[in-house]
């Protein structure tokens, strides 16, 4: 009881100088590192071959390793990918497919409770426009350094996607610690069905050190700037912060493209994977992509 009063004091004095220092305004720009790990042993079924899931593990991982910039101030932030060079020999169909499914730069407006985000799909330009979803966060008193900010730990249970491939899994496959038991599709098995969980336990790190609610991608919500977060196969690092750059950078409403909700955008996706299905010989009833749950 004496540790967890003294880390309360700690961080009530913590957040007492960070809000008087953040009395002004500023702007911020937070650089994370996002990796997500493949399990390519239940993926694909016995139809692919050992080479087969090397190559595409390969690409999976160029494609879910990314460095992001989240550039915030108190209201908004843009979370967009750090322009990299192109990997040579990465497939542009594979790209563009898989672009598709990790999406694009997310623009959140805390105060409106908005989200907005430019997306291409298969030459067309959309912009999914949304409100921002609330996780019910549960603080704890644990606490961790990363750089030089004190962090202390929060966790919720979050809504997968149907379309967020970052927790995909053959089905049949439960061995993953961070999915929440019960809750992905249970049917029989068919050979070649891809599933997702419906829920996921998230664990985010915050430190009271930039009292803003904003993090990287979707996460938000706490008393303080998100550094890390552990969401299923997927962990998002923060390895930087810059407060107050020398050159301000301005953050743009996402304006691009056709307005839809997550939920229509979910529908032209899954609608043009089933006709490329049927296109390639309807290959998803043996060892192909379909996805259920």
């Amino acid at each position: 009881m004496k540790s967890i009063s003294i880390k309360l004091i700690v961080s009530c004095l913590i957040l007492f100088l960070s809000i008087s220092a953040f009395a002004q305004d500023f702007q911020g720009q937070a650089y994370y590192f996002s990796k997500t790990s493949v399990d390519m042993d239940n993926f694909g079924g016995r139809e692919m071959s050992a080479d087969m899931k090397k190559q595409i593990a390969e690409r999976m991982k160029t494609m879910f390793e990314k460095t992001f910039i989240l550039t915030f101030n108190k209201e908004e932030s843009i979370y967009k990918e750090e322009e990299a060079l192109e990997t040579p020999g990465q497939g542009r169909g594979f790209r563009m497919m898989m672009g598709s499914f990790t999406g694009g730069a997310h623009y959140k407006n805390v105060k409106n409770h908005k989200i907005l985000q430019e997306q291409e799909f298969f030459g067309k330009q959309f912009l999914i426009s949304d409100q921002l979803k609330t996780l019910e966060w549960k603080l704890g008193s644990e606490t961790k350094q990363i750089g030089n900010y004190l962090c202390m730990k929060a966790t919720a249970i979050k809504q997968v996607d149907a379309m967020d491939f970052r927790s995909m899994r053959r089905r049949g496959n439960e061995s993953d610690e961070n999915t929440k038991s019960g809750d992905s599709t249970n049917v029989k098995d068919k050979a070649g069905e891809i599933e997702m969980p419906k829920e996921i336990e998230v664990t985010a790190w915050y430190t009271l050190q930039i009292p803003i609610n904003q993090g990287p991608g979707e996460y938000w919500g706490l008393p303080g700037l998100i550094l890390e977060i552990n969401a299923d196969r997927t962990t998002i690092l923060c390895s930087k912060i810059i407060m107050n750059p020398a050159e301000k950078e301005v953050i743009k409403v996402p304006s691009k493209g056709k307005e839809v909700s997550q939920k229509e955008y979910n529908e032209i996706v899954k609608k043009k994977m089933e006709e490329m299905r049927e296109m390639y010989g309807g290959r998803g009833r043996r060892g192909g992509m379909r996805i259920r749950g």
